[in-house]
């Protein structure tokens, strides 16, 4: 009756259908010295478990502590970086500049003539502007040559 019992749960166990309790039975059947020679060849299917459960692992791991030398540089390029402009905002916004000469003019006289030479200057960088824009015109003129309009 046993026997039939064992063949019924081996049955029930490769259709995935037991619960751990019959697992549990089935590990103890094999364990033991009378198994029947039929079912001899699942010996080692169930016998595993206990032989793994025996078994513990004895080696010992090195643990590779060294940290890498770029992480280390990286790191410190870093820190050098967020000093740096912490540093040039400090220098620049809670120190300003004491000197109130914002080129004003107290003599309206002087204040003309510098007036004059800033509204030179610029009149000269626009006439080389203007003048570049001669070669657009010559290029509109050969453009409509090869594609008649």
């Amino acid at each position: 009756m046993a026997l039939d019992r064992i063949e019924k749960l081996v049955e029930k166990y490769f259709e995935a259908e037991t619960s751990i309790a019959e697992e549990k039975e089935l590990k103890e059947y094999f364990a033991s010295s009378n198994v029947a020679q039929h079912l001899e060849q699942y010996k080692p299917l169930f016998g595993y478990t206990v032989q793994a459960k025996q078994e513990q692992f004895t080696a010992t791991i090195p643990l590779n502590t060294k940290k890498r030398k770029s992480v280390v540089w990286l790191s410190v390029a870093a820190s050098v970086a967020v000093l740096m402009g912490v540093g040039f905002f400090t220098f620049n916004h809670l120190n300003p500049p004491k000197s109130n000469d914002l080129g004003t003019y107290d003599d309206p006289e002087v204040a003309f003539k510098e007036t004059q030479k800033a509204l030179a200057m610029i009149s000269e960088h626009v006439n080389k502007g203007i003048g570049s824009m001669n070669y657009l015109s010559e290029y509109e003129q050969s453009k409509n040559k090869i594609f008649k309009k």
